[in-house]
């Protein structure tokens, strides 16, 4: 290493000093002894050995975190797929078609602990095609649904599908969920929507992940095609 007056050593000088020299700790046993570091528990001076010690209990505690957070998750996870199933196998049980778009709102308040669901189904013929969950859809809803290739997560910006619930006024977040065949993603038309509402305006918020509310529209959707063959 130079020094001399017109280029001073700096501490980048040092780091790489030491970084390109391995050695230099082993011929100089003696100085890791009296190293003294800043601990960040207190101020305190501490032994290289004693930071170093420091350093690895609070990476095994930040390690034991994130085990914990995914435990956690996996036991949410888990608590998910055991409501969705349930919902599902009502939704099988269901002898008539008619009853099916209840039975999905329904079940989704009770399963899911949604405060309010609902939903509309159009084009459905026969039998059914003067049902309520058959009625009263504006053609600009029905445009809104299928421009939809995700559901739709935040405020109720006014959004017709909101007076559908049997509370509108307690809508502060709210999802809208396209229901057509094949993905939810895709472009075909949607014969139908759904609409999830929380009075807790952080329940369904811009950006939050919509894989779960995929997996219930595929499965809703589904069902439902029973209802369109039996009209």
């Amino acid at each position: 290493m130079k020094n001399d007056n017109m280029n001073p050593i700096t501490e980048d000088d040092i780091a790489n000093y030491l970084a390109n020299t391995p050695d230099f700790f082993a011929r100089h046993a003696e100085l890791l002894a009296t190293v003294q570091l800043t601990s960040p528990h207190g101020n305190r001076a501490v032994s290289l050995q004693e930071r170093q010690a420091e350093m690895l209990r609070e990476k095994i505690k930040a390690l034991e975190h994130r085990v914990m957070d995914m435990v956690r998750h996996g036991n949410e996870n888990v608590i998910i797929a055991d409501r969705l199933h349930r919902w599902a196998l009502q939704l099988f049980r269901v002898a008539e078609p008619g009853a099916l778009p209840a039975a999905i709102a329904e079940g989704i308040v009770q399963e899911f602990m949604v405060p309010q669901a609902a939903i509309k189904v159009w084009g459905v013929g026969g039998l059914h095609a003067g049902a309520s969950f058959a009625r009263d859809v504006s053609d600009d809803a029905r445009t809104f649904a299928s421009s939809l290739t995700q559901p739709y997560c935040g405020v109720n910006a006014g959004f017709e599908a909101v007076g559908w619930l049997a509370d509108p006024g307690a809508a502060l977040s709210i999802a809208l969920i396209p229901l057509r065949e094949g993905p939810v993603g895709s472009t075909t038309p949607a014969f139908g929507m759904l609409v999830l509402a929380s009075p807790d305006p952080q329940r369904f918020q811009s950006g939050m992940g919509t894989d779960f509310l995929e997996r219930i529209a595929e499965l809703a959707s589904a069902s439902l095609a029973r209802l369109a063959a039996a009209g």
